[in-house]
């Protein structure tokens, strides 16, 4: 499976990986996920906001047991990040089937449509509108770079957009949802455990800055007749990693767009994403609050007006206590770990017992060609999974 699913979408100049939400990439990510489904004899469907589902046992008998992840990418992003836990959700299947395992629920694998956001600009599109968390009218509002709305790609792709909403039907069949995932970060390096389970995600969320200055001639404007808002665009991404290190939180500026983009001319525009996040909601507020303070007051000094827009958010996710100390029990007493990275199982949670798998990732990159994890480290992923379903869906 890793081998027929590793060269999809990869781009060759970088080595990492291009699998944006309704694009040929994703279609080919698609097709791979129908065959495998079909391959082991389960039933597949594809439901009202593009998420695909691949059923072992009756779909509508209800209190199922759900595992899987995603198969999209960020920009350049590395192999394991989504592609892990889908690869591993089908692997535990044939692990359960090896052992001769007979489940008492519905067991589903689930990959979900535009987790990553990196074309739409917001994460978890598919699983934020099966839980509601995204309205329809919200989702047909996103556009990606080149203008192209949400509904005209899904069409393009060959799927129906006036079909996205709310799916509460859907989930109310499920049950309890394990999403396994490469760990993004080092807690179980330091450990002899391949595998951990998560306490909590970190609230986190995505704003957008727009400093806007003036556009002038880089070889005949004076220094001090400027308002350049590259200045103080750059103030705000030192202020950013001050205000973060003082809070013990996280903000990054990762994605910026310049107007005119010339290189002999002083910028009009700077329109410049924050990513934030912190162990508590206060905090994250307070250092979000912090850092526009001080891109305000840059930008009275530069002659550069500040406008911050909040794009999305995620507050902060328990994991059902029951749930995963139960997975914590069924594995031995592996390690409990928070994240900071948002994942489909976060949003599920307000409306489905959910829980997660990490596996080790020895070096900590993730969001990179240079994420990796050990073949044994992901083989233990594999068997730990089957090991929860069984313990789970197998009673």
């Amino acid at each position: 499976m890793w081998r027929d699913l590793a060269p999809v979408g990869r781009a060759e100049e970088s080595g990492g990986y291009r699998r944006f939400a309704w694009t040929g990439a994703d279609a080919d990510c698609r097709a791979w996920f129908r065959a495998q489904a079909e391959t082991r004899g389960l039933a597949h469907e594809v439901d009202r906001n593009g998420n695909q589902w691949a059923w072992l046992g009756d779909p509508s008998a209800g209190d199922a047991v759900v595992t899987g992840s995603h198969l999209d990418s960020v920009p350049d992003g590395g192999a394991f990040d989504g592609p892990l836990g889908v690869v591993s959700s089908f692997a535990a299947l044939d692990e359960l089937r090896a052992r001769g395992a007979r489940p008492s629920r519905p067991l589903a694998v689930v990959n979900f449509g535009d987790e990553e956001g990196a074309r739409f600009g917001l994460a978890c599109v598919g699983s934020r509108l099966t839980a509601g968390q995204l309205t329809a009218d919200a989702a047909r509002r996103l556009r990606d770079a080149d203008g192209v709305s949400l509904p005209q790609a899904m069409e393009r792709a060959g799927y129906d957009p006036e079909a996205i909403g709310p799916d509460p039907e859907r989930l109310a069949r499920v049950g309890a949802f394990v999403e396994l995932h490469v760990e993004q970060g080092r807690a179980l390096a330091a450990t002899p455990h391949p595998v951990g389970v998560a306490s909590a995600i970190w609230p986190h969320g995505r704003w957008r800055f727009d400093f806007h200055g003036e556009a002038n001639h880089a070889g005949t404007t004076r220094l001090e007749d400027r308002r350049d808002p590259m200045l103080t665009y750059a103030n705000t991404v030192l202020a950013a990693r001050k205000k973060a290190r003082l809070a013990g939180a996280l903000a990054t500026f990762g994605k910026v767009g310049v107007e005119p983009n010339g290189v002999n001319a002083v910028a009009s525009l700077v329109r410049a994403w924050l990513d934030s996040r912190a162990a508590d909601e206060a905090t994250l507020a307070e250092v979000v609050g912090e850092i526009e303070r001080a891109a305000v007051e840059r930008g009275r000094r530069d002659g550069v007006e500040v406008r911050v827009t909040r794009e999305s958010f995620t507050p902060v996710v328990e994991f059902a206590h029951d749930l995963r100390d139960r997975l914590a029990g069924l594995l031995g007493g592996v390690p409990v770990l928070p994240t900071g990275a948002g994942h489909d199982a976060g949003i599920l949670s307000a409306s489905v017992p959910t829980a997660m798998l990490f596996v080790r990732n020895p070096t900590g990159v993730s969001h990179s060609p240079a994420e990796t994890a050990a073949e044994d480290d992901c083989v233990a992923g594999v068997t730990a999974l089957a090991d929860v379903l069984e313990g789970l869906a197998c009673r």
